[in-house]
């Protein structure tokens, strides 16, 4: 550790463990749509709140995963029982702030330990008005989300009753995407220089666009809300479709405006929600599942090689393959339960992966596929 940041870790512990340790002393209380009630310490912000209960599998990267829009609207639950051990890492950010509703943990580390740390996760959460539960069995709570699916929960400091309960059956994640989507545009130049992209901002992961910049690209992100006609007035070599939250079908000016881009035939890459919606835009259907794909060790196979990827993935609903139009095919799979996870046109130069290949933290497998997509920018390019 540098002499800087020990010292700005020093400080930083000095400022906010009183805080934190009257803040860890309160009790705190999950309450599931079901009934069933898990009983903690608060940590975070002192903030009572409701949202959709999900969990994540993620071993690595929970700033990570506390800076992805794409859970907006939801409570989570680590199932890695310590959070907090490296401390708080800026540069680690793939947002400028949580997106998330709550943060459900089984042991938060008070003192952390790291030499890029420049602070501590508590005070980090209550600066962003993010309220935690620590001390819950999050093995328990996994199960049982895994067993009833995906459901409403709220966060309480008094002991819950059957009324509270059913108050929660009534929240709903809307608006998601409006809701994260980024205000107006901005350009991030790449040295040099190949290619223009025009990156969709659903609730972007700030990694898609590092990952364009690194291999040339200058990048140009725009709000959801863009239209065909002033992207097509960009001239763009290329459109990357982001990641993002909610239900897909919710955005149906978004769809609209991607089915008049598919008619320009510009090379399109899209990841999550952007898979989604451009499959939508071209007549499929999607579906919500029991619990979701959350976490960096999920299993895909391609469809033409037999190849496993292990990936990096956050999402709540999948495209329904046999709903593809006939000029689309599934090029990826999920391992584990066979839904879609990757769309390939052929009628257009476009294709669309439902995981993360800009994953980070979590596997690399597929970050080959931002050099396809390049390779499809350079082609139509040549043979324009």
């Amino acid at each position: 550790m540098t002499d800087n940041a020990e010292s700005n870790c020093i400080e930083s512990f000095k400022n906010t463990m009183k805080g934190s340790v009257e803040n860890m002393e309160k009790k705190a209380y999950l309450l599931l749509e079901n009934g069933d009630v898990y009983e903690g310490c608060s940590f975070g912000a002192e903030k009572e709140v409701v949202g959709e209960l999900v969990f994540t599998t993620a071993m690595t990267g929970y700033l990570e995963t506390l800076t992805d829009p794409s859970y907006y609207g939801q409570i989570v639950c680590q199932t890695f029982p310590l959070i907090g051990n490296y401390g708080v890492i800026p540069e680690d950010f793939e947002s400028k702030k949580p997106a998330l509703t709550a943060y459900v943990v089984r042991e938060y580390c008070e003192k952390p330990s790291n030499f890029r740390c420049s602070g501590v996760l508590d005070d980090y959460l209550r600066e962003q008005g993010i309220p935690g539960i620590s001390g819950i069995d999050t093995r328990c709570l996994t199960k049982t989300v895994r067993e009833y699916g995906v459901m409403n929960a709220s966060l309480k400091y008094t002991k819950p009753g059957k009324e509270d309960v059913e108050a929660l059956k009534a929240y709903k994640v809307t608006s998601a995407v409006k809701s994260v989507t980024s205000e107006s545009s901005s350009v991030f130049s790449a040295e040099d220089e190949k290619y223009k992209v025009v990156l969709m901002d659903f609730g972007a992961k700030d990694n898609i666009r590092r990952e364009l910049v690194k291999r040339g690209c200058t990048v140009t992100v725009v709000p959801s809300f863009t239209t065909a006609e002033e992207i097509k007035a960009m001239s763009p070599d290329g459109i990357m479709l982001s990641n993002g939250p909610g239900d897909p079908q919710e955005n149906q000016e978004v769809i609209g405006e991607l089915k008049k881009l598919a008619k320009e035939k510009i090379p399109t890459f899209g990841i999550c929600l952007g898979h989604q919606l451009l499959a939508v835009s071209q007549g499929a259907k999607t579906e919500k599942l029991k619990y979701g794909h959350r976490g960096a060790n999920q299993p895909v196979t391609d469809t033409k090689t037999g190849r496993v990827y292990i990936t990096s993935q956050n999402h709540g609903y999948a495209v329904v393959a046999s709903t593809l139009p006939e000029n689309a095919y599934e090029s990826f799979v999920n391992a584990n339960d066979g839904t879609c996870e990757g769309v390939t046109y052929t009628d257009m130069p476009a294709f669309t992966v439902q995981f993360h290949p800009e994953a980070c933290g979590g596997p690399l497998d597929t970050s080959f596929l931002f050099d396809r997509f390049i390779k499809m920018m350079q082609e139509e390019k040549e043979n324009a």
